[in-house]
């Protein structure tokens, strides 16, 4: 906003004279161009939506096993638990794994049930724990772990490494960024239009999420008394982004 003042003591309306004993002040209001600018660019915009999916090698294998341990009294079988479960959590540092974490240690009564009558006849313990290896080592560690007392193998997922997970999600980020300005000039294109700037710029996802579990239940022991490592095959994992444009014309 400006102001202009007129000051003195004579100001000419028509033909005559008149004093003013004050300034008179004269105001003029600039609107700013941006806010105009701005309005019309949100009045013609095109709103696209891209899709980009990279494809990556997993070669790493998240593994959740544990140690079960049932017994007549619940001391017994918490101090078998324990002594199996340290022999194999020693045996995994050894080995170096990744990530290794206790996610579970269950003490529970076991039940018998007798002319609808219930009674304890026992006692069943369990330590669970994860970790992360390489995908073609862990056959052979599977193997080892069961050796040192593990009794339960629950469950084996394959993620690609958090680098390659990385340098894909950058990747699928631009591929579905150039797939939105594709399917806007095709628009443009059959419309006859021109587009102007992008406006908006969202980024809806870039998330990799890891494929299923491969389930391994005890049955799986049976294989540790063979003189072969169990074999274990990592596969792929994909990598997808969203992104959306706002492009005005």
């Amino acid at each position: 906003m400006y102001r202009a003042a007129l000051s003195g003591s004579q100001f000419r309306i028509g033909k005559f004279w008149k004093t003013l004993p004050l300034a008179l002040l004269v105001c003029v209001t600039f609107i700013q161009p941006s806010l105009a600018q701005e309005k019309e660019k949100l009045s013609h915009t095109l709103t696209v939506s891209g899709r980009g999916m990279e494809t990556i090698p997993t070669t790493l294998s998240l593994v959740n096993l544990g140690v079960e341990i049932q017994g007549k009294t619940a001391q017994e079988v918490q101090q078998e638990a324990a002594r199996r479960s340290s022999a194999v959590v020693a045996l995994l540092k050894s080995r170096n794994v990744e990530k290794l974490q206790t996610t579970g240690i269950h003490l529970n009564p076991v039940y018998s049930y007798t002319n609808n009558v219930q009674r304890i006849t026992g006692y069943a313990a369990s330590n669970t724990v994860s970790f992360r290896i390489a995908t073609e080592k862990a056959g052979t560690l599977l193997d080892e772990a069961v050796k040192a007392g593990a009794t339960q193998i629950n469950s084996v997922t394959f993620v690609a490494t958090d680098e390659a997970i990385a340098a894909a999600q950058k990747q699928a980020l631009k591929e579905a960024t150039q797939d939105a300005q594709a399917q806007a000039e095709a628009v443009f294109s059959a419309l006859g239009l021109k587009s102007k700037e992008v406006v908006n710029i969202q980024v809806n996802a870039a998330s990799a999420p890891p494929p299923p579990p491969v389930l391994m239940r005890t049955e799986a022991m049976k294989v540790s008394n063979a003189d072969v490592s169990t074999p274990v095959v990592g596969g792929e994992q994909q990598v997808e982004a969203s992104v959306t444009l706002q492009i005005s014309y």
